[in-house]
């Protein structure tokens, strides 16, 4: 069925809905790299024209796909044909409530300007997606977000307080409370929260805060064995120090990095191990210290500690250079991010460098040491197919050892499309048939991002795309 043009344009007006083919490229690829082209894209102005075109989307049965800044990693925003809602219009920060500790934002905020904006209220919201700079709250409360951060401070879902939204039927209901505690009825926010667009889209978002650290410190350990590493991790956490960020490099990584930078990491070294820590100044500097101990004494070769801010960016600098490092490598990666108990980290990666040399492909791990999630990006050329068969098998047999080990096979990208033939996996039959039940309830057309998580698709391993 043809969509009803004129009928969306009297929702939104006409300038507010896209239909040539050069707009319409603009909003059919997402970081996944995945390419599928929609029929029409929108943008509505709040949370009535949502209702409408929600509501127009049943009568009509045409599907709604909802976007953000389109940088998810698995292609969770992506149409196939119907219409891209795109809530990039409902930007406003409507509250910072500095007495309270909370917030409440539109979707179309970006996370990082957001926290800026309650920095300067002395308060913190911790969610640290990679993509801060330019991705969306609506679109971190979709995928449930994570980042570095997540090893003191947790993730996304752990600020989130309510949502207003419109469900896939054209209903708008408000989930959550602005209190701490509130038990009236069953936990929607938490329901809503990684949804990935399949159950609705989100109009105002309440998340909470807290007061912003007083100050950071930053240390770096070089290592020579990977397990020295991940036993100079556990040690800082038996110590009772619970870092900001805890970031490991293998030595793939680094050298991907040095071949890019030529700074001077040492590449015959297994492991690089960034490590922050925040909070009053009184405690900081003992902690710093603790830490350099710790890591000495577990076997590392060396500890730099920051000083300046300068020193600080110095010490970062090799951790935000990977992702342009990589592209020297190959064209093109499949980027996992698994997750396993941290002790199980070295088991990881020890069996991913198996795979490397079993598929013939470079394969480089790095990541969120501190709560066990490793980004493992399988490099290879798309337009090469036997690189990409290998590369498929690869993820495979990746994620039955992640399983095995008691991981996850997403700790933060989510499903989308990139996971979804592998989803029954880790939830088993069981767990999947109850979460079609709740896709089913509250969207019995399907309209609401058909296609995602509960429908296996395997355009992401066998897709010839860049």
């Amino acid at each position: 069925m043809s969509l009803p043009i004129s009928l969306i344009e009297a929702i939104v007006g006409e300038q507010n809905f896209l239909r040539s083919p050069e707009e319409l490229y603009c909003y059919s690829s997402d970081a996944s790299k995945m390419r599928f082209i929609p029929e029409g894209v929108a943008f509505p102005a709040d949370s009535a024209q949502i209702s409408a075109l929600v509501t127009l989307a049943n009568e009509r049965r045409f599907a709604i796909y909802p976007r953000g800044s389109g940088s998810g990693m698995v292609g969770g925003c992506l149409a196939r044909g119907g219409v891209v809602v795109v809530t990039n219009r409902l930007n406003r920060i409507v509250e910072i409530d500095s007495d309270n500790m909370t917030a409440v934002v539109e979707p179309g905020v970006i996370t990082g300007q957001f926290q800026k904006a309650v920095s300067k209220y002395g308060l913190f919201y911790p969610p640290d997606p990679a993509s801060l700079a330019f991705s969306t709250m609506g679109g971190n409360v979709a995928m449930c977000s994570g980042g570095p951060r997540a090893v003191k401070y947790g993730v996304t879902r752990d600020y989130l307080l309510g949502l207003e939204m419109v469900l896939p039927t054209g209903e708008i209901i408000k989930t959550g409370t602005r209190t701490m505690k509130g038990v009236v009825g069953y936990d929607m926010t938490r329901l809503m929260t990684g949804s990935e667009g399949t159950l609705g889209i989100f109009t105002k978002i309440l998340v909470r805060l807290i007061p912003e650290p007083q100050s950071i410190r930053t240390l770096s350990a070089i290592f020579f064995k990977l397990d020295l590493a991940v036993s100079a991790i556990l040690g800082i956490l038996k110590a009772r120090i619970i870092p900001s960020t805890i970031e490991l490099m293998d030595q793939a990584t680094l050298c991907a990095v040095e071949n890019h930078l030529a700074t001077g990491l040492p590449v015959d070294a297994e492991a690089m191990v960034l490590i922050e820590v925040d909070g009053p100044d009184k405690v900081l500097d003992d902690e710093a210290a603790r830490i350099y101990e710790i890591c000495k004494k577990a076997g590392a070769a060396r500890v730099e500690t920051a000083r300046t801010k300068e020193d600080r960016e110095l010490l970062w600098r090799a951790r935000r250079s990977i992702s342009p490092a990589l592209g020297r490598i190959r064209r093109g990666k499949l980027n996992e991010d698994v997750t396993v108990p941290r002790s199980k980290i070295p088991e990881l990666i020890r069996s991913i460098r198996k795979l490397a040399e079993k598929h013939d492909l470079p394969i480089v791990c790095f990541g969120h040491a501190g709560d066990g999630n490793i980004h493992t990006n399988i490099m290879l050329d798309r337009k090469d197919e036997k690189e990409r068969r290998r590369a498929a098998k690869a993820v495979e047999e990746l994620f039955a050892i992640v399983l095995g080990l008691g991981g996850t096979i997403s700790g933060e990208h989510g499903v989308g499309i990139a996971k979804s033939p592998f989803i029954e996996q880790e939830i088993g039959p069981g767990g999947l048939e109850a979460m079609r039940r709740i896709k089913r309830a509250l969207d019995p057309l399907d309209i609401m991002n058909p296609g995602k998580m509960f429908v296996p698709d395997r355009t992401f391993l066998d897709g010839d795309f860049v």
